[in-house]
């Protein structure tokens, strides 16, 4: 699966526009070591020299080593020092991008594109230098302190597939609307992206929708939104102002739904209420806006198969340097994106839903594929 969504050719040239190619053969050349560090995300917790094994397994049984023998422990080390998270980066841009069209169910709705954008953080190793590069949550003393330090990553994700297609990573003191901000460069014509109500910001909003892109976010309980005009499917249009904005002459114009769930476990009494740059009523129904609301959660989804089911539950990144848990976090979503590829390929083969797909059933069959696999040596 690895050699397959991302060739040994692609990765060396990747490899080499970050100039981290090789002066001198080594022992673990560079695309070689791409791909441990791929196979450590895949079979995340597993030891590093277990993840070379499996890699090397299949290439042994085919008779494709030669004299190739497995390096110490110390030498691995070194070699993704090397390689640095830069490559993995690279890769993942290279290779992120929708793998819906418009046969692939659930994926689009009226045309547009369904994107949702949220953050999560990571647990990474406690060190001084993770530490100082990521902070920590809490208080630097007393018993609210976290015990590890932390990474906040920014996602967008296409929900008709899973797939991320970007993603931003800093400290856990950045919030998520800086770092969503940063992915607006993967927005575009054709999208709805639909996001909860932290994200709700007068720059966040403008910042999106100049790319073409069409919004559908949650309002929080306390914003004011005047009826400027009532219309017929029960929305109505208002004003949103910036923050800075005190004498309220720039607004932002939007349409704004308000409904109720009745009959379901820990609806909110009081309702919900969303907002969208999606002025015509008679275009795009109020009622399937509301219905249409509740896929946002599925990033939620997204967040738990990389973190829970391919990383594993509560496992904390173990690099101790900040290039190392941002090589292993890059390394996480590539294999995430291999995996998602891998099952629309086998849902639009079977004219299924690629949400009938079972994820951890996908995993544990990309780890049985790894060691069957001769193309990680060959040119």
């Amino acid at each position: 699966m690895l050699t397959w969504v991302y060739p040994p050719g692609l990765v060396d040239r990747v490899v080499a526009a970050c100039g981290r190619g090789e002066q001198r053969r080594r022992l673990l050349p560079a695309r070689l070591v791409v791909y441990v560090v791929l196979g450590l995300a895949l079979f995340s917790p597993a030891s590093y020299l277990e993840v070379l094994r499996h890699l090397v397994e299949g290439l042994r049984t085919a008779g494709l080593c030669g004299t190739w023998r497995m390096p110490a422990k110390s030498s691995l080390f070194r070699a993704r020092d090397r390689l640095g998270p830069e490559p993995l980066r690279v890769l993942f841009a290279a290779t992120a991008r929708p793998l819906a069209d418009e046969r692939t169910p659930g994926a689009f709705w009226r045309r547009l594109r369904l994107m949702a954008v949220d953050g999560t953080c990571w647990d990474v190793a406690d060190s001084a230098g993770n530490e100082k590069a990521f902070g920590r949550p809490g208080n630097t003393r007393g018993p609210d302190r976290a015990a590890f330090p932390q990474v906040r990553m920014a996602a967008l994700v296409e929900l008709g597939t899973h797939a991320v297609l970007d993603a931003e990573l800093d400290g856990c003191r950045v919030g998520e609307l800086t770092l969503s901000a940063r992915l607006v460069r993967s927005a575009g014509p054709g999208m709805l992206v639909l996001a909860g109500r932290e994200f709700l910001g007068v720059p966040l909003w403008r910042a999106f929708t100049a790319t073409g892109a069409h919004l559908l976010w949650r309002v929080s309980a306390n914003r004011v939104l005047p009826v400027q005009e009532r219309l017929a499917d029960g929305s109505w249009l208002s004003r949103l102002h910036a923050g800075t904005d005190a004498k309220k002459r720039d607004p932002v114009r939007v349409r704004v739904i308000a409904y109720r769930l009745t009959g379901v476990p820990g609806a909110e009494e009081n309702g919900y209420r969303l907002v969208t740059d999606l002025l015509d009523a008679q275009a795009y129904p109020a009622a399937e806006l509301a219905a249409l609301y509740h896929r946002r959660w599925e990033i939620e989804s997204v967040l738990g198969e990389i973190k829970t089911h391919q990383r594993g539950a509560k496992v904390v990144l173990s690099s101790k340097t900040p290039d190392g848990v941002r090589q292993q976090i890059w390394a996480h979503l590539l294999v995430h994106r291999a995996l998602r590829e891998l099952m629309c390929r086998t849902a639009a083969a079977r004219g299924a839903d690629p949400d009938r797909i079972s994820f951890t059933d996908t995993l544990r069959a990309a780890r049985r594929s790894v060691t069957a696999s001769p193309g990680i040596f060959s040119p």
